[in-house]
C-alpha cells in the first residue's frame, strides 16, 4: 500500500554508488550506512539483507529519522555494525526500503588474491634489484671469462710486446710504472711490456724509433700524470698529439691518477672524455692496488687475451725461432762473437787453414796479434729469415 500511495521511489544517498565492494580482513569491524530521502510523505520501513535472507538478530542496526527543510522530505538512516570473525561474515548486505535498494560486498577471497600480486610484484622487484646489483658488481667479471674464452688470442702478428708503456721520469710516475703496474700485469698475468720514459711526441711528426717501437707492441698505455702533461709537446697541442697516438695504436689506455684528476687542464679533461669511443680511460684509486679491485679487470679487458702455453713461456711467434744470433735477439747480455760481421763464406765451401804450429809445439794463434781472426765457426751460425721484426722503409728512399 505504501508503494502505490507513494507513486516515487525514494533516493539512496548512501552508499554512493549503490554498490560498493570491501576487503575487510578478518577480526575487523565495520559499520554499514545505508540512507534514505523520501518524498510525497511516504512511508516505508527499512530493513537489512544478507545474501537475499533477511537478517535474523545476528547483527545490530541503529536507524534513525529526520526531517528536512522541506516539509514533504524525510530522511531514515539505518548503520549496521558487523565483526569479521569468521567466513560467515563476508557476503553481500543489501538495505532496501520500498523497492529502493542498495548493497555492500565483503570480499575474502580476491583480497587474498591482491596480496599474493603484491607479494609476487615485490618478489619480481627485489628480483631485478638484487639482479641489477649482481651484474654492477660481476660485470667486469663476466667479461672476462668471455674474453678469455672467446677472444682473439691476438698471437702470431709479428708482435714482441703486449704492450707499449710511456711514462714520464718523475719519481711518482717511475714507481708507479716499475714497480706496480709492470710486475703485476707480467708476473701475474703474464703479459710482456716495453718501457719507455722519454717523450712520446718530441716532434710534429713520430720518429722511426718510436713507429719500430710500436709497431711492435699490441697495445699502447699512456700514464698521464700532471708531469707527463708538462712536457712541451702536451703544453703546446695535445690536440694534435693526441690524434697521432690515435693513429699510432688501436684505442690506446690512459692512466689518471684519482688525486691529480681535478687538476687537470679543463682542455684535456673534455678531450679525452670526448674520445672515449676511440680510447679507454682509467683512474687510479686509492682501493685499485688490490689484486681484485675493477681497475685491473678493466686494463685486462683493453688489453689482449693471453694464451697459456703448455710449458708457459712466451709467445707461440718467437717461442720456435732457433735464431741465436745477438743482433737479432732483444736485451741479450750475450756478446757479438763476430764484431767485424759475416763475410758470407760456408765451411763446406771455404774452410779456415789449419793453425800454424809455434816451434815448441804450442798454436800460433794463442800467441798472435790480436788482429788475427778466427773464421772457421762462421758456417755453423744460423741465418734464417725471421718474421717477427719490421724495417721501416720512408718516401724517400722508395
Amino acid at each position: 500500500m505504501a508503494d502505490a500511495a507513494c507513486g516515487v521511489l525514494p533516493d539512496i544517498l548512501s552508499p554512493q554508488p549503490l554498490q560498493q565492494e570491501l576487503w575487510p580482513p578478518p577480526g575487523s569491524s565495520l559499520s554499514l550506512n545505508c540512507t534514505f530521502r523520501l518524498i510525497d510523505a511516504c512511508n516505508g520501513n527499512l530493513t537489512w539483507l544478507k545474501d537475499g535472507t533477511a537478517l535474523e538478530g545476528l547483527y545490530s542496526a541503529q536507524q534513525s529519522t529526520w526531517d528536512g527543510l522541506n516539509s514533504s522530505a524525510r530522511f531514515v538512516s539505518s548503520i549496521l555494525d558487523i565483526n569479521i570473525t569468521n567466513e560467515k561474515d563476508y557476503g553481500i548486505f543489501t538495505c532496501q526500503m520500498l523497492n529502493a535498494t542498495a548493497s555492500y560486498i565483503l570480499h575474502r577471497t580476491d583480497k587474498a588474491g591482491h596480496v599474493a600480486a603484491v607479494l609476487f610484484a615485490l618478489s619480481v622487484l627485489t628480483a631485478l634489484v638484487a639482479g641489477s646489483i649482481l651484474y654492477l658488481k660481476c660485470k667486469l667479471n663476466v667479461l672476462l671469462w668471455y674474453r678469455d674464452k672467446y677472444g682473439d688470442p691476438e698471437i702470431n702478428d709479428g708482435r714482441l710486446y703486449d704492450a707499449y708503456v710511456s711514462f714520464c721520469p718523475s719519481n711518482v710516475d717511475t714507481k708507479f710504472t716499475n714497480f706496480i703496474l709492470k710486475p703485476h700485469l707480467e708476473n701475474k698475468y703474464g703479459y710482456k711490456l716495453h718501457l719507455d720514459e722519454r717523450s712520446l711526441l718530441p716532434n710534429t711528426e713520430p720518429s722511426a724509433e718510436l713507429l719500430m717501437n710500436v709497431s711492435r707492441c699490441r697495445r699502447l698505455i699512456v700514464v698521464l700524470s700532471l708531469v707527463y702533461l708538462q712536457q712541451d709537446w702536451c703544453q703546446t697541442s695535445f690536440r694534435e698529439g693526441l690524434v697521432r697516438l690515435l693513429e699510432l695504436s688501436r684505442k690506446p689506455i690512459f692512466i689518471l691518477f684519482e688525486n691529480q684528476y681535478k687538476d687537470l687542464p679543463a682542455e684535456v679533461t673534455q678531450l679525452l672524455n670526448s674520445q672515449k669511443g676511440s680510447l679507454k680511460l682509467l683512474l687510479w684509486k686509492s682501493v685499485s692496488v688490490s689484486p681484485s679491485s675493477d681497475f685491473w679487470k678493466e686494463i685486462r679487458l683493453a688489453l689482449p687475451r693471453k694464451v697459456a702455453l703448455p710449458d708457459g713461456k712466451g709467445d707461440p711467434q718467437t717461442q720456435f725461432q732457433e735464431d741465436k744470433d745477438p743482433m737479432l735477439t732483444l736485451e741479450t747480455d750475450a756478446a757479438d762473437p763476430d764484431p767485424d760481421g759475416d763475410l758470407g763464406v760456408r765451411r763446406t765451401l771455404y774452410k779456415a787453414p789449419p793453425p800454424r804450429m809455434a816451434p815448441d809445439g804450442s798454436h800460433m794463434a794463442e800467441r798472435g796479434p790480436a788482429g788475427d781472426v778466427d773464421i772457421s765457426d762462421l758456417g755453423s751460425r744460423n741465418y734464417s729469415a725471421r718474421n717477427d721484426y719490421y724495417c721501416l722503409v720512408t718516401e724517400p728512399d722508395l
